[in-house]
């Protein structure tokens, strides 16, 4: 049966022509459940500090965000959950310890500065949790150097049911001079186990590596994430300590422990991910995976501090529109050059 295409009623609309059901706050909602586990472990390993940080971030980050916006005479954003979720993370990369007007004041930079700034969510060039976990650390140090501030990157306070207890962050035990006695005191004081389950020191998100795993997984299974980007990141963290560790260690030892150790998974599922600050296309994600892990690995054996991994990742969002623009698709109907191929 011949189709008479005449009168068929064509009807022109501006993209985007394939629309789905997910909306930025079913997605931000899903990143909230991936984080779940993570906190539950911090609540339980640090103790209700952790869970009132958390609150507390949350809340300054939502407060920030609705502030800015009403200043700004701008419709009002708080109901997509990004700042949820902003607030979340930036409380997983601090100590459980600190102080409450310090989390205010990263919120602050990370919700004003980072993203509204640069026109809200879907416009920041770095993640925003990022940015404000790098200006607590820089402000900490300078208002420290003046007397007044006491900001413990180093250690935190590991809370049980009878007693205190300071732990150090075990990537403080793979730096240094001497790093065969300082790793070799890592490895007795820290089992593989312990690194995997998280019982040892850190900020208080990054520290269990099966909780962040299982969340990692939950993102990638509702396919909130692509795997390209942890997969390349973790990939080539595990590649590069394998094949060159330190302090004359084993190499599948020093391989698991720098896995374990420090923000890896932490950042490869849930920062490195974020839609705005990362590439587009596969192959892009791919090579700025490649590019966090190098980093990664680069500044923790010659950099002046061990946890690097929010700095790598910083730098490769400043780095994603020009991946971006190497990796472009053609167009139907061209080639790269621009020329048309249709006669």
């Amino acid at each position: 049966m011949m189709t008479d295409y005449k009168k068929l009623k064509l009807i022109t609309t501006c993209a985007p022509h394939i629309r789905g059901t997910e909306t930025s706050r079913s997605i931000m909602f899903d990143v909230i459940i991936a984080l779940l586990p993570a906190l539950a472990y911090a609540c339980y390993w640090f103790g209700l500090d952790a869970l009132n940080l958390t609150g507390v971030s949350v809340a300054a980050c939502i407060f920030w965000e609705w502030l800015y916006r009403l200043l700004a005479r701008k419709p009002q954003a708080v109901g997509d959950l990004s700042a949820v979720v902003t607030g979340v993370l930036l409380s997983f990369v601090c100590p459980a310890n600190i102080t409450y007007w310090q989390i205010i004041a990263g919120t602050f930079f990370a919700i004003v500065v980072a993203k509204q700034f640069f026109g809200g969510i879907g416009r920041n060039l770095i993640n925003p949790a990022l940015a404000g976990r790098v200006f607590m650390v820089h402000f900490g140090t300078l208002a420290t150097e003046r007397g007044w501030l006491d900001f413990p990157w180093s250690k935190v306070t590991v809370l049980s049911q009878t007693e205190l207890a300071d732990a150090a962050a075990p990537l403080s035990y793979m730096s240094g001079e001497n790093i065969a006695a300082t790793f070799r005191v890592l490895t007795e004081k820290y089992s593989l186990l312990d690194m995997f389950l998280g019982k040892i020191g850190g900020s208080m998100g990054e520290i269990c590596t099966l909780a962040l795993l299982a969340g990692g997984f939950y993102l990638v299974g509702r396919k909130i994430i692509s795997w390209h980007i942890p997969a390349s990141y973790i990939l080539t963290v595990a590649a590069l300590t394998f094949l060159f560790p330190r302090g004359g260690a084993d190499n599948l030892q020093w391989m698991m422990y720098s896995l374990c150790g420090g923000g890896l998974m932490l950042g490869a599922f849930f920062m490195a991910t974020d839609y705005s600050t990362s590439p587009i296309m596969k192959g892009g994600q791919l090579v700025y995976g490649i590019g966090c892990g190098l980093l990664t690995v680069v500044i923790r054996y010659f950099g002046p501090c061990e946890e690097v991994v929010y700095y790598a990742i910083m730098t490769m969002n400043c780095l994603t529109p020009l991946i971006d623009r190497c990796d472009r698709p053609v167009r139907f109907g061209t080639v790269k050059s621009g020329r048309s191929t249709a006669k």
